[in-house]
């Protein structure tokens, strides 16, 4: 069974018990800040979980896109993925553990599904702890359904208990099932700890939410939440060891291999990492986020540059990340639309993000080796100093780990504490010189920001144009890559509404229109029609911008001569931010 096939089996069970299907939401989690990206299929639920009624009613199924951030350095072995998808059912305050559980033993038995012997499976409940105790329900349903006592272990919250996501947040005791994939019969006895044993799904039952104080209070409405991994089932059915050798990664392979003329780049750990990471970042570009050096960009930047290093490790000198994205963008376009519709950006971003870091890489990579040159090779222990691999990062813009890395291929390890702090120092001077410097302005006054800075006043009068003059600022964060904008507006914009927005700008920056700096009292900016925004950060005087006769803004940032500097205006996501305010998130090409 393939992929596509799992999908719609797990989808089509579910409607003939009456669930709904919903669409996967974005990878970056709306107005949730406790985390960077959507981690479960649970976590866009959350809402309903908590008691909101969703529109489809108690029942939904659907397969949702993830990604986990504490797996990026253990991609390479047989199971561990950055991104994957994950095949979930929910009750929200509808049937709970033994209709979950019959759902769950009907899918993995039934011959019209995945028709999975019973003497493969395997089964864990929770033990109970002094949070909450022993889940005697679904250890019992198991043996009903006559699976033998031995078949089920008893295991404590480390194993059987689930969530929240982020720091608070629904959570409970699950029941996990296994499948035996050793090549002898498996024993009577289940063995958790056996590695023969796969874990394939997991039946969450949302009993609790976990507070700020770290206590667990009931819930008023017990849900349940299942997960069941695309990639790992796909693999297990088809008798596979690894994640990599089903065809969701052959077509990846199968284009490195040419690219890198090695013959088996599945059988190489720098190879698997190339086409894990260049999957996720595919995922993510399409999404609307930007390489870059905070948050989600961060995250992203790391996927492509480790990427990029381990094509080196291959022996690949030219541009590389495009073709393998076009793969990824073929073999999935029809499950996830946003992949083909994004393309011209997710492709542009790969080949700015690798055309730069292969400018970085070559001068980090010449200074590293100095740095490690300059060791002396008789110390008990060879180490990196804090201070010289800040020196590698603040100088060269070499990551932290790329030096980690290559200071392990060359026997040595980093002091990664003392990394950190100087890191932390750095940002607090940094933090410190620019509230003394730009009071009122932006600490970041780099051509890029400068440029994406102004770009925001024509984005604010364009939304004002189309949507009307409701739209007031509520928010903004500029960075060199791209600009993101919090705005009062009531409802999502459709696509008309996107694209009229992004002509007014273009136009605009074509239009040569000059940007004009006066000041004057907050009084006299009112009274000449200037949007007056956060009038509390500024003193008696006040800077206003005026952009041709379109656009008047009081604003303490730095900002262009002449629109014409400014390139071309792209919205790469228009999103919620909070209730009644939309967020777009914008770049300049």
């Amino acid at each position: 069974m393939n992929a596509k096939e799992l999908r719609k089996k797990y989808l089509d069970f579910f409607k003939k018990y009456n669930h709904k299907e919903i669409k996967s939401a974005p990878l970056i989690p709306d107005n949730d800040p406790t985390v960077l990206f959507i981690t479960a299929g649970m976590h866009p639920l959350v809402p309903y979980l908590l008691g909101q009624p969703h529109p489809l009613g108690k029942r939904i199924v659907n397969y949702q896109k993830c990604i986990r951030t504490g797996d990026i350095d253990a991609v390479g072995d047989d199971v561990h993925l950055t991104f994957f998808e994950m095949l979930g059912n929910w009750s929200l305050g509808n049937y709970f553990k033994n209709e979950a559980i019959e759902y769950s033993f009907e899918f993995l038995t039934s011959s019209s599904y995945l028709s999975i012997p019973l003497e493969k499976l395997a089964f864990t409940v929770f033990a109970g702890d002094s949070d909450a105790p022993f889940d005697e329900q679904s250890y019992n349903k198991w043996l009903s359904l006559g699976v033998s006592s031995d078949r089920v272990a008893k295991l404590g919250k480390s194993d059987n208990w689930w969530g929240p996501p982020g720091q608070t947040g629904p959570c409970g005791p699950d029941t996990e099932m296994f499948y035996w994939i050793g090549k002898k019969s498996p024993p009577d006895k289940f063995e958790p700890e056996d590695k023969n044993w796969v874990e394939i799904w997991n039946d969450v039952f949302m009993q609790y939410n976990k507070t700020s104080a770290g206590k667990f209070e009931s819930l008023s409405q017990p849900n349940v939440d299942t997960g069941m991994g695309v990639e790992r089932v796909t693999a297990v059915l088809q008798g596979k060891s690894s994640v990599y050798d089903t065809e969701l990664f052959l077509p990846l392979f199968v284009k490195l291999s040419k690219i890198s003329g090695c013959e088996s780049p599945r059988d190489t750990k720098s190879g698997r990492i190339i086409v894990e990471h260049i999957r996720s970042s595919t995922f993510i570009l399409a999404d609307g986020i930007s390489p870059s050096n905070v948050d989600q960009g961060y995250v992203l930047r790391r996927l492509i540059r480790r990427a990029i290093r381990e094509g080196r490790q291959l022996g690949i000198k030219e541009k590389f990340t495009l073709k393998l994205a076009e793969v990824v963008i073929k073999e999935y376009a029809e499950v996830y639309p946003e992949l083909e519709a994004n393309k011209t950006f997710i492709l542009e971003e790969l080949e700015c993000e690798e055309i730069q870091f292969s400018r970085t890489l070559e001068k980090g990579i010449r200074e590293f080796n100095k740095v490690v040159d300059s060791i002396p090779l008789n110390l008990e222990r060879k180490i990196i100093s804090g201070r010289k691999a800040f020196y590698l990062y603040d100088t060269f813009g070499f990551p932290i780990e790329l030096t980690k890395e290559l200071a392990k291929e060359r026997g040595f390890d980093v002091n990664e504490d003392k990394f950190n702090d100087a890191f932390k120092k750095h940002q607090e001077l940094s933090r410190k010189g620019a509230e003394k410097k730009f009071k009122g302005g932006l600490a970041d006054r780099s051509e890029a920001t400068t440029k994406l800075h102004t770009a925001t006043h024509l984005l604010h009068q364009a939304l004002r144009q189309v949507l009307g003059n409701h739209v007031a600022q509520k928010g903004s964060n500029i960075t060199i890559d791209r600009l993101r904008f919090d705005f009062s507006h009531p409802e999502k914009m459709d696509k008309e509404e996107i694209e009229n927005v992004e002509k007014i700008v273009n136009r605009k920056i074509l239009d040569d229109l000059p940007v004009i700096k006066e000041e004057m009292t907050v009084e006299k900016a009112k009274y000449q029609g200037a949007i007056g925004l956060f009038e509390e950060r500024y003193g008696e005087n006040v800077s206003v911008y005026t952009i041709g006769n379109f656009s008047k803004e009081i604003c303490g940032g730095p900002h262009i001569l002449n629109t014409r500097e400014l390139g071309t205006f792209k919205i790469a996501k228009e999103e919620s931010s909070s209730r009644g305010v939309r967020r777009i998130k914008a770049v300049l090409i």
